[in-house]
C-alpha cells in the first residue's frame, strides 16, 4: 500500500514534465520591452534572489532550535518547499493568485496554466516597469517561504510524505486565495482598501494561523516532551542573519522598482528588526532572565514580521514603535503558550501570527498617504481617520478565520489520505533517521 501511494507523486511529476514538452509556449510575437526600466529589472532580479535566500535562512533558524536528531528533517521541510512550490507555481499557483479574477476570490487557473503566455504578456498592472515573468518569479519566493514557516509548529512529529501533501494543499487553497484577495486589483481585500505592503496577511498571518491549527490538530508530542533543547544556537544566529538580509528583498523588493519607496521600506525594515531584537532581551531582563542569543534572534524576526505589512506606508520612527510593541506582545504570548498545553514546537503562531497581527493593526494606526500615495484608503488612526484601521480589523477577522479553519480542514483531508503523525518510537529515534535515513552525527 505504501509503495502504491509513493508512486502517485512520481507519476504526477512525470505527467507535468511531459506537458512541458508539448506546451513549450514559444512566443508568437516579439517580446515587448515598452515601458521596461533596466534599473528596476536589475533590482527586482536581486530582490527575488534575496527573498529566496530567506528559505535556507529559515532552515538554519529552525534547524538550530530543534534537537540534533531532528535537525535534518526540520531543515529539509524548508528546502523541499523550494522544489515543490516552484513547480506548483508554474503549473497553476501563479494563475490562482494573479490570474483573471473570479469574483475577487480566486484567479482563473487557466490564465497562466504552465506559464502559458507569460513571456509575451504585458507587465503586471502594479509592476509596469518589469517583465511579467520577473514579477511572477519574485512572487514565487513569497509562496515558497509561507508553507515553510508553518513547519516550526509541528517539528519533530510529522511524517514527511504527509507534510508534502499538506504543503501542496495549503499553497493552492489557503495561500493563493489570500494573495489574490490582497494583491490582485480585483481582490476583495484590495477593493476594501486593505494595505499589506509585503505579506503580513498573505504570508505571516496565513502561515501563523495554519501553524496554530496544526499544533492543535496534531496535539502534544507522544513522548510528552514539550520543551526542546536547541541543538545548535550558532545555526540560529546564522539563520537570523540570512533572514534579516533576505528581508530587504522581501520588503524593499515589494516596491517593485528601484525607487524611493524601496529605500523607505529597507529603512523601516532594518529599524523595526533592531528595536524588536533589543526589546525582546530587555523585556526578558525585566522578568529576571539573562540576555540570550536566542532571545535577540527571535525578537529580531518578530520585528521583521511586524514591519512587513507596514514597510512602505509608515515613517522610520514609527517602525521603532512597531518593532518594540510587536516584540513585547509576542514575548508575552510565547510565555503564555509555554504554560499551556499547546505544543507549537517553535512558537510559530506567537511569533509570526501574532507579530503580523500587531503589524497589520499598527499599519492602520501609522500609515500616511504622504509616505505612499498608492494608499488611497486614508491615513491611520493616529491622524484622526478611522476607515483604514476598521478595514484592517475586518481583514484580520476574514484572514484569521479563513486560514485557521481552512487549514484544519486541509489537515484532516491530509490525515485521511496519509496519516500525519509519526509513532512514539519514531519520535524517540528522531525523524532524521526514521523519515530520511540520515543523521547529523552518523555512528562510526
Amino acid at each position: 500500500m505504501k509503495e502504491r501511494l509513493s508512486i502517485i507523486p512520481f507519476l504526477i511529476l512525470v505527467t507535468i514534465s511531459i506537458l512541458g514538452v508539448f506546451l513549450a509556449d514559444i512566443p508568437t510575437k516579439p517580446m515587448s520591452t515598452d515601458g521596461i526600466v533596466a534599473g528596476d529589472v536589475a533590482w527586482m532580479l536581486g530582490a527575488a534572489g534575496l527573498v529566496l535566500l530567506m528559505t535556507p535562512g529559515l532552515a538554519l533558524f529552525y534547524g538550530g532550535m530543534v534537537s540534533a536528531k531532528n535537525m535534518i528533517s526540520t531543515m529539509l521541510q524548508s528546502f523541499i518547499c523550494m522544489g515543490i512550490i516552484s513547480i506548483l507555481w508554474v503549473v497553476v499557483g501563479f494563475s490562482l493568485a494573479f490570474g483573471d479574477s473570479i469574483g475577487g476570490l480566486i484567479g482563473d487557473p487557466r490564465t497562466y496554466f504552465m506559464f502559458r503566455g507569460i513571456l509575451e504578456s504585458k507587465p503586471w498592472t502594479l509592476a509596469s516597469t518589469i517583465p511579467l515573468v520577473l514579477f511572477a518569479f519574485f512572487q514565487l519566493k513569497f509562496a515558497v517561504i509561507a508553507p515553510a514557516l508553518i513547519t516550526g509548529s509541528f517539528s519533530e512529529r510529522i511524517k514527511f510524505t504527509s507534510y508534502i501533501l499538506f504543503v501542496c494543499l495549503f499553497s493552492m487553497f489557503i495561500y493563493a486565495p489570500i494573495a489574490h484577495w490582497t494583491w490582485h486589483p480585483d481582490g476583495i481585500l484590495f477593493k476594501m482598501g486593505v494595505l499589506d505592503f509585503a505579506g503580513g496577511t498573505v504570508v505571516h498571518i496565513s502561515a501563523g494561523c495554519a501553524a496554530l491549527a496544526a499544533a492543535l490538530y496534531l496535539g502534544q508530542r507522544k513522548t510528552g516532551q514539550m520543551h526542546t533543547t536547541p541543538a545548535n544556537i550558532p545555526y540560529v544566529l546564522i539563520g537570523t542573519g540570512l533572514l534579516w538580509f533576505g528581508w530587504f528583498g522581501f520588503n524593499a523588493g515589494s516596491a517593485v522598482g528601484a525607487n524611493i519607496l524601496a529605500a523607505i521600506a529597507l529603512a523601516t525594515t532594518n529599524t523595526a528588526a533592531a528595536s524588536a531584537g533589543i526589546a525582546w532581551i530587555l523585556f526578558d531582563a525585566v522578568k529576571g532572565k539573562k540576555p540570550s542569543a536566542m532571545g535577540f534572534c527571535i525578537g529580531s524576526v518578530v520585528g521583521l514580521v511586524a514591519i512587513t505589512p507596514a514597510a512602505g506606508f509608515v515613517t522610520i520612527p514609527n517602525s521603532i514603535f512597531i518593532g518594540t510593541a510587536a516584540s513585547i506582545i509576542s514575548n508575552t504570548v510565547v510565555a503564555w503558550r509555554t504554560k499551556s498545553s499547546i505544543d507549537d514546537t517553535l512558537d510559530v503562531f506567537p511569533c509570526h501570527g501574532v507579530g503580523a497581527i500587531v503589524g497589520t493593526l499598527l499599519t492602520g494606526v501609522f500609515a500616511h498617504q504622504a509616505i505612499n500615495p498608492a494608499n488611497t484608503t486614508g491615513n491611520g488612526l493616529l491622524y484622526g481617520e478611522t476607515k483604514l484601521f476598521l478595514m484592517h480589523l475586518a481583514a484580520l477577522g476574514i484572514v484569521i478565520g479563513f486560514s485557521f479553519v481552512g487549514s484544519l480542514i486541509l489537515l484532516k483531508i491530509t490525515d485521511l489520505i496519509s496519516p500525519l503523525g509519526v509513532t512514539r518510537e519514531e519520535e524517540i529515534a528522531g525523524l532524521d533517521l526514521t523519515q530520511h535515513g540520515e543523521q547529523v552525527l552518523a555512528s562510526v
